[in-house]
């Protein structure tokens, strides 16, 4: 039976470096990233480890895979702030957000956007076609896109009046505008920061740094962030956005471990990297994952009321 220390050393050490960068606070290099956006799912290996150095009547190993268990329980704890505002409601309205893949969901997203009649919809690698059927098929009146081909086109959809925004630089379109609700200015961004693909992970913390940098730019107004993060909250460079004041609509509703990623094997297996990021301007009334066809992404649906600040 010593036989099975070996794996159950070679789990716990995997684990280890992966839990040992969450807790430092760093999203260290590949294949670091990739594995931190399904950090729940370690606890699997883990007590698969536990049970292996029992049989290897490892000793040191129980130990080590113990406090591993710790450290991953501890982590995947929600993160950020559940405060609520204090002031009196002003609107109340839906959010979507949805990836279409490269278009290929568009007509599902059309049918999805008719049932649950968001005021605003954030779309997310919306290429030419894409764009194009959302115009034919949609009666919002104000938009604000940045048109391109495959990944790179991305639109906001709004019933609210729209003064347009600089998008903000990125490999793939992140388009912005200010928003006339209720009387109220309310900053709209779309975001889609690269995926943390390998030789691709530094450009990846660059845009989710530029986020981040939005964010605090717009710290004194009402502000909904929007999109595809590529990112979890396991990942340090999305939490440096969060620790800016935003809150994540899903974590206030309870539904901050529910994946929306990849959408084959959500919910069953699969990380959260969709999300509806909100200034402290806003509660949170209920959020949903709704699937979408032939995208490899569930839409984000949040229902949101806007107060006044008091």
């Amino acid at each position: 039976m010593r036989a099975a220390a070996w794996p159950a050393g070679l789990l716990l050490a995997a684990g280890s470096a992966v839990a040992g960068c969450r807790a430092a606070g760093t999203d260290g290099v590949t294949p670091v990233p990739q594995l931190l956006a399904f950090l729940p799912w370690l606890l699997a290996p883990t007590v698969l480890a536990l049970a292996l150095a029992l049989a290897a009547r490892w000793w040191t190993g129980l130990v080590w895979g113990v406090l591993l268990l710790g450290l991953l329980t501890w982590s995947v704890r929600p993160y950020g702030p559940g405060t609520e505002p204090g002031g009196p409601a002003l609107a109340t309205f839906r959010v979507l957000t949805s990836n279409v893949e490269f278009g290929r969901g568009t007509g599902s997203l059309v049918d999805t956007v008719r049932a649950q009649r968001p005021a605003i919809v954030f779309v997310e690698e919306c290429e030419h076609t894409c764009d194009a059927a959302l115009r034919r098929a949609l009666d919002y009146p104000y938009r604000q896109a940045v048109e391109a081909a495959g990944s790179s086109g991305s639109v906001v959809l709004s019933r609210y009046p729209l003064r347009p925004a600089a998008p903000l630089p990125g490999t793939m379109g992140m388009p912005g505008a200010t928003a006339d609700v209720a009387g109220h200015a309310v900053r709209l961004q779309l975001a889609h920061p690269m995926p943390p693909l390998p030789g691709q992970v530094g450009v990846w913390k660059r845009e989710l740094g530029t986020l981040r940098t939005f964010a605090a730019a717009h710290a004194d107004t009402p502000t909904i962030l929007a999109g595809d993060f590529n990112a979890s909250q396991d990942h340090a460079a999305f939490r440096r956005v969060l620790d800016t004041g935003l809150r994540d609509a899903a974590r206030l509703a309870g539904r901050s471990r529910t994946p929306s990623w990849p959408a084959r094997t959500a919910p069953a297996l699969g990380a959260q990297i969709d999300h509806v990021l909100l200034s402290a301007d806003f509660a949170v009334r209920g959020a949903r994952f709704l699937d979408v066809a032939d995208t490899d992404h569930r839409a984000l649906l949040v229902e949101i009321t806007l107060h006044r600040r008091s």
